[in-house]
């Protein structure tokens, strides 16, 4: 029923980058909570149909945002202290935000999470569809269309929804 193949989905992101960017442009303009709803809507659909576990390229390609809240979770999960933890994994920037210092992620093996159950924030909210104040996170949604099987079908399902093409 949807896309996943991701060879696919990255030659069609290809194809389709100037029909998105002036998606984009069009979408700035619809009212935002009433389009919230509809993201929220068929995220929720499309979410349940797509197991991200057998994909995890969002895994291997992206930088991971990392909270201190993270840390102290992820720390106590891998019986490390959190600056044992911070020295091995975490990248820290001169403002003070942390980050996976590597990629593909540390914990990613056979398209899976090792520390499922303890994953990062930004990765259990990933592709942050299901957040409000989708208009504000338009571009950052469209960098992930040629990644990410989710915000592929989102993003399809939307533009036919909306009468868009």
């Amino acid at each position: 029923m949807y896309q996943t193949d991701l060879n696919i989905i990255a030659r069609e992101a290809e194809e389709r980058e100037d029909e998105n960017y002036t998606f984009r442009s069009w979408l700035k303009m619809k009212d935002s909570k009433p389009l919230d709803r509809l993201v929220h809507e068929i995220n929720d659909k499309v979410s349940a149909s797509i197991d991200c576990t057998k994909c995890g390229n969002c895994c291997k390609t992206l930088v991971i945002n990392v909270t201190q809240q993270d840390v102290i979770s992820c720390s106590k999960h891998l019986n490390l202290t959190k600056e044992e933890f911070k020295e091995k994994y975490i990248e820290e920037s001169q403002q003070g935000e942390m980050y996976i210092n590597t990629i593909p992620c540390h914990f990613f093996a056979d398209k899976k999470c090792t520390i499922y159950g303890n994953r990062f924030k930004d990765c259990r909210d990933f592709p942050h569809l299901h957040k409000p104040g989708f208009q504000g996170r338009l571009l950052g949604t469209l960098m992930h269309y040629g990644q990410c099987p989710i915000v592929y079908n989102v993003l399809e399902e939307l533009k036919v929804r909306l009468r868009f093409r």
